[in-house]
């Protein structure tokens, strides 16, 4: 038998209801702010490289001078290092507010000023990989090396190994690769989510603290980007004041703001920049930190759990502990456990999900052995104590299992009424309602035609399963 198909990507995520992020203070919001300080590590035939940078500057659509160097977008680069990088250090440091450098360990190496005033402010130094280049097509062990390239480069330029990762122009082994290393607080290449979160690699959890292009200065260097400042500006309000408005609803999240030197560092720009940073300090409840910062404030405050995940789930355990979800048919577990399960099915409403589609696509015959399979309420099986643990648990949720014996008699006269017109027993989600709901329920479908009832009787069992499952599941 092949193994059942498997989606790796999350699509569920927090869920519904995140997590409070319960930032220091009662904060509404974390702010973030990345100082990316590629300059010097980028593509150049200086740097062993094939061809010139083409990435991320004024001149927007560049292409690659292969085997020469290019003037124009050196001196790009070295503006960021010589002028914005200065502009910016000035800009934070006099507002006091903290930053994290993603630092390209070529680049830091080149730069000894600029890393002695990032230590001086006591700036964050994260990893931004060793070259500022194009990994997507590198073979995975050389991406291995400079993997660790970058990190013993960074602890011989900085005095210490990086304790957060972000490459940016990565590939789809950077992330498990880095995780694998094993020794980052965070990694920040993702863009999933507006908080933390934790992911599996191995037997190692990986906090992974995503980062993000929108709210990015990169997109004053790319087509249909930021045209001005205040377009910039207005982009980082905006976020704000929808995020804010959360954490005052009690839903606290991150907003991560990627700013370049190059870039935003440019005389035209930063005074945007400088107007939102006014505006948003003129909150209350506003956290600025370090992304290490709330790395470890995460690591705290929401360790990674141990919880079960049906879609790692063998065929045989996944039976075993969900066969019973809809009464008696096991089938629907086999048969759901083929389905393509990932992460969004690790939740009661993804197996519900996994489990409904297997009862839905099977036969009407099949489905009507389902019902079948559901005892009456308050029938002959509940007096003789020989219900499954669960109907057991739920008949005597809305107390049909102490019924007088005039409520007894009434409901032995509608479940033979009711079986003998449809051939199957009246169902019900019992823990949806009372004990007399369910009597003026049962008093009102019995009057149905037989398709209505089937449908009717069909969409409860997929409640019960559906209720099963959120006492088994998160």
């Amino acid at each position: 038998m092949t193994d059942a198909p498997r989606y790796p990507r999350d699509m569920h995520g927090h869920g519904p209801t995140p997590p409070d992020a319960k930032w220091p203070g009662g904060a509404k919001i974390a702010v973030q702010i990345v100082v990316n300080y590629e300059e010097g590590g980028e593509n150049n035939i200086l740097h062993g490289d094939a061809a010139s940078e083409a990435f991320l500057s004024e001149i927007v659509g560049a292409a690659q001078w292969p085997g020469q160097r290019h003037w124009n977008m050196e001196s790009i680069y070295e503006y960021g290092a010589r002028a914005g990088f200065w502009r910016l250090h000035r800009l934070f440091t006099g507002m006091n507010i903290p930053v994290t450098v993603y630092g390209v360990a070529t680049a830091l190496a080149r730069s000894p000023a600029q890393v002695k005033a990032m230590q001086e402010a006591e700036w964050e130094i994260a990893s931004h990989g060793w070259k500022w280049i194009e990994y997507k097509d590198m073979p995975e062990e050389e991406e291995a090396r400079h993997l660790h390239e970058a990190i013993r480069l960074h602890a011989e330029v900085t005095g210490a190994r990086p304790r957060g990762w972000y490459l940016g122009r990565c590939s789809m082994n950077t992330v498990r690769l880095v995780a694998e290393e094993g020794g980052f607080d965070y990694i920040a290449d993702a863009y999933d989510d507006d908080l933390p979160h934790w992911i599996k690699v191995g037997e190692r959890d990986q906090l992974i603290v995503p980062y993000t292009l929108d709210a990015n200065d990169m997109r004053f260097a790319t087509p249909q980007g930021f045209n001005s400042g205040d377009q910039f500006g207005n982009y980082l309000k905006d976020s704000f004041d929808a995020l804010y408005a959360e954490g005052a609803d009690g839903q606290p999240k991150m907003l991560s703001i990627g700013l370049h030197c190059r870039l935003v560092g440019r005389p035209g720009r930063v005074q945007a920049l400088r107007r939102f940073l006014d505006y948003a300090r003129g909150h209350e409840g506003v956290w600025f930190a370090r992304r290490i910062d709330i790395a470890r404030h995460w690591a705290e405050t929401h360790p990674p759990q141990v919880v079960e995940h049906p879609s790692r789930m063998d065929r045989a355990t996944f039976v075993a502990r969900f066969g019973g979800v809809f009464e008696h048919s096991p089938w629907i577990a086999e048969r759901a456990h083929g389905l393509e399960l990932g992460p969004a099915h690790d939740t009661a409403t993804g197996v519900h999900s996994a489990l409904a589609r297997a009862f839905r696509s099977a036969s009407e015959d099949e489905r009507l052995g389902v019902l079948r399979a559901h005892p009456d309420l308050a029938g002959k099986l509940a007096a003789a104590k020989r219900l499954t643990e669960a109907s057991t648990a739920e008949q005597a949720s809305a107390g049909l299992d102490a019924l007088t014996d005039r409520e007894r008699e009434t409901f032995e006269r509608l479940n033979d009424a009711y079986t003998e017109k449809f051939g199957f027993p009246f169902i019900i989600a019992v823990r949806d309602n009372t004990k007399q709901s369910i009597l003026e329920a049962f008093q009102r479908r019995v009057a149905n035609n037989r398709a209505t009832e089937m449908a009717e009787a069909c969409r409860q069992v997929e409640r019960i399963a559906e209720l099963r499952l959120q006492e088994m599941l998160p």
